[in-house]
């Protein structure tokens, strides 16, 4: 039973939850508060999920980091009718770029069958390699990383001087990005947002070619779901910042040495995953308000299937603030 009612495309309804959060985000693009870009996302994606007909647990939420009061880690969402579901959000992944009114600021949510989602417990950073589905069979984490975007660029049948590296723009990848460089290929540097750029490497439209680099352990989690299904490959390890972190991992009995794939990260196909632009982006455009509507962008996927769906969606935002407390 649990199996036929999670063969519904759930993420047709999910995408529901994280326009909510775009919305509500939006209005704070540009006034500088990164506080109060997250707070308004969370209040709406929150309210979003108990239309939602799932009965969801949180094992990827505000967390413990966020100091969050709701949609933290443990707690139940949906309207409480369904399938049994893991609950994985970033109510805004790029919360500085919606604050100070730069691109790439999405929300994002992801939910698979109850206990196939990884716990990573602790962690809040991870190694993640992410690469297209031609190259999934040689995706190796350990390798040099200019030796990689070499065996990339040979797996999509195209030289490596045209192969584009997505990677965020931080100190801790001068290094990573100064190696890919010397190898030949092009170094796309973000501010923030390798939820984007890891689903830019499996999208169509795109010119992003493989994702290398330190980002959020989190929204790993979060990728995973929306990755599931599309062929591609992703490969993380845990990379604690700090002793602290890497004690508290230990703590919590994982293995700090262990690579993890797409799968390991989401052990089902059973999943379904929305995302929506709150500012503009490569991947989806931002949240466009007018008098009396809004326009918003979405991608969804279903892992089962492989099916991506980009959805644009007109929304009455009179009518919405009737229905909901959350202002549009």
């Amino acid at each position: 039973m649990q199996q036929h009612l999670a063969d519904k495309n759930i993420a047709l309804d999910l995408v529901r939850v994280t326009e909510a959060a775009a919305l509500a985000a939006t209005v704070q693009t540009g006034r500088g508060d990164k506080d109060a870009v997250d707070q308004a996302a969370v209040n709406a994606m929150r309210i979003a999920f108990q239309a939602l007909h799932i009965r969801g647990t949180v094992v990827i939420g505000e967390g413990e980091k966020d100091h969050a009061p709701m949609l933290f880690n443990g707690e139940h969402v949906g309207y409480g009718d369904g399938p049994e579901m893991d609950v994985a959000v970033d109510p805004v992944d790029g919360t500085s770029c919606v604050a100070f009114g730069r691109p790439n600021g999405l929300a994002a949510a992801g939910i698979a069958l109850k206990g196939s989602m990884f716990n990573p417990g602790h962690s809040y950073y991870c190694m993640k390699l992410v690469v297209p589905e031609e190259a999934a069979g040689i995706a190796d984490l350990d390798a040099p990383a200019g030796e990689m975007a070499v065996k990339v660029a040979k797996a999509l049948g195209k030289p490596v001087g045209e192969l584009n590296v997505f990677i965020l723009d931080k100190p801790r990848h001068e290094k990573l990005a100064a190696e890919i460089r010397a190898a030949g290929a092009r170094v796309m540097l973000h501010a923030e947002g390798d939820i984007a750029g890891s689903l830019m490497v499996v999208d169509p439209f795109s010119n992003i070619d493989m994702l290398i680099g330190i980002g959020g352990t989190p929204e790993a989690i979060i990728t995973a779901c929306g990755l599931k299904g599309s062929g591609g490959q992703m490969l993380t390890r845990l990379a604690p910042k700090t002793k602290e972190e890497r004690d508290a991992i230990e703590a919590d009995g994982i293995d700090l040495n262990a690579v993890r794939s797409l799968d390991d990260l989401v052990k089902t196909d059973q999943c379904f995953f929305a995302c929506t632009g709150v500012t503009n982006g490569e991947l989806l455009q931002g949240v466009v308000y007018k008098k009396g509507y809004a326009v918003t962008s979405s991608l969804t996927t279903r892992g089962r299937t492989g099916t991506r769906r980009l959805i644009q969606a007109f929304h009455d935002r009179v009518k919405l603030s009737k229905m909901s407390t959350v202002r549009y």
